[in-house]
């Protein structure tokens, strides 16, 4: 801890004191720091794995392009740590969605799906500057946008399935080829990777972004699939009010289109929802699959969160009607007899701020 107020107060050019511990990761430490002159700044240090790394570079360039998230007041490639401005305690979405104030919690999912929106679209021209800033914080690891993901983790379903006893339908090889390509180059924009809840600050000044840890370029879809499912690979999942998926995605859809003309084409943005949804739905099997064996809650320490099961089985009951993609759609649907149909848990219910009123 000290090592890091020291070098972090060299950085900034004042003494820093007062650290507050604010959470972190396995991967990196994040502490609120006070200034010598009164205020407060926060210290982000990562470790030297690789992963940390490559992490590393990652929030170090995509905060530099000054784009949603807090300005960027030093960066330390060697130790490796970046000094940001404190943003204060504005609340999450994550506090608004589990809270009891409906209005809030709908103008709060708005103000994250117009935000997210803004941000890509102004991001479209700037993707060789994120390139740049990639190279001058580069400590030897691939940038996000080199990892084939998508395509790993259509590779990785079908022994998960040979695994739980299913065998594959016919085509399914073919449709998790197309799924896996759903990657950065149709309608590329960036985005901080991580657009959870917990990491969208719902400020006066409008959305604000924390954990650049994954930032790079990526298509449209798989973020706005976000609004859509919702929130496609985070913790704070519910189910939503009848028609309110439908409004948040809108918002987005509409940032978006001012960038991409061709997204206004209902035929050409809902068969790009359904792939991302096919992406995101195959992430979270192949992430959550082998670990239901003893079911428990999808976050170690938050409450409310759902358990993996419930949000598996939610996941497959969405993706079964996936028509574009039929054998996939009867994977999803065997799955949801074959493995789910064993599980004594209920259904995933709505946000607390709605009541639980979920669709």
């Amino acid at each position: 801890m000290e090592s890091i107020l020291r070098a972090a107060g060299a950085l900034v050019g004042t003494e820093l004191s007062g650290a507050v511990d604010l959470g972190g990761s396995a991967r990196s430490t994040v502490l609120r720091c006070e200034t010598a002159g009164g205020g407060s700044v926060i210290v982000k240090a990562f470790g030297h794995e690789p992963e940390s790394l490559r992490c590393f570079t990652a929030e170090a360039a995509g905060l530099s392009l000054g784009m949603a998230g807090p300005e960027v007041l030093g960066v330390d490639p060697e130790v490796p740590l970046l000094v940001m401005a404190d943003l204060g305690n504005a609340p999450t979405l994550a506090d608004v969605l589990l809270g009891d104030d409906p209005a809030a919690a709908e103008k709060g999912l708005l103000a994250w799906a117009r935000g997210l929106g803004a941000l890509a679209a102004a991001s479209v021209p700037r993707r060789a500057d994120l390139a740049r800033l990639w190279s001058r914080y580069d400590r030897g690891m691939p940038s996000w946008e080199d990892d084939p993901w998508t395509a790993e983790n259509a590779n990785a379903l079908p022994e998960l399935l040979d695994g739980a006893a299913i065998a594959s339908p016919a085509g399914l090889e073919e449709e998790l080829a197309r799924i896996g390509t759903a990657g950065g180059e149709e309608y590329p924009a960036f985005t901080p990777g991580d657009t959870c809840p917990d990491n969208s600050l719902i400020t006066p000044g409008g959305l604000r972004l924390i954990d650049f840890e994954a930032a790079c370029y990526q298509s449209v879809f798989l973020t706005a699939a976000y609004c859509r499912m919702p929130f496609s690979s985070c913790w704070c999942v519910f189910t939503l009010p009848p028609g309110t998926a439908a409004r948040i995605e809108g918002a987005y859809r509409a940032e978006v289109v001012g960038a991409y003309p061709a997204l206004a084409d209902d035929e050409v943005w809902q068969a790009g929802m359904r792939q991302a949804t096919a992406v995101w739905t195959v992430d979270a099997t192949v992430r959550l699959l082998p670990r239901v064996v003893e079911d428990g809650p999808l976050h170690p320490t938050r409450r409310p969160t759902p358990t993996r099961r419930q949000v598996l089985r939610h996941r497959w009951e969405a993706a079964a009607g996936l028509e574009e993609f039929p054998a996939f759609a009867r994977t999803m649907r065997l799955l949801l007899r074959e493995v789910a149909g064993a599980w004594e848990v209920a259904a995933l219910p709505g946000y607390p701020a709605f009541g639980n009123r979920g669709e």
